[in-house]
């Protein structure tokens, strides 16, 4: 599951609400082993999940860098090309 957590700072363009709301959601599943919350569990998980997307917006929000922004289509090719060296392909 959290495979599908990608880094989100230092990005043009930053990183969206839903790309955020995304990795916590990965987070929570994650942490509680739930991939869907029973109908008890719905408002605690959901609740989790808002919670940990604010926090995760403070942070990219507070974070401070000299660094350049980072490109995400060469990001996303760097990455392909490293699947392919490893998988082939």
């Amino acid at each position: 599951m959290c495979r599908n957590i990608k880094t989100l700072y230092n990005f043009s363009p930053p990183a969206t609400e839903d790309e955020i709301r995304a990795s916590a959601l990965q987070f929570v599943r994650k942490i509680s082993g739930f991939a869907h919350p029973s109908k008890a569990n719905a408002a605690a998980f959901d609740l989790a999940v808002d919670r940990v997307a604010s926090a995760a917006q403070e942070l990219l929000d507070e974070l401070v860098t000299l660094a350049p922004p980072r490109d995400r289509d060469v990001e996303a090719a760097k990455a392909k090309a490293r699947t392919a060296a490893r998988f082939g392909g």
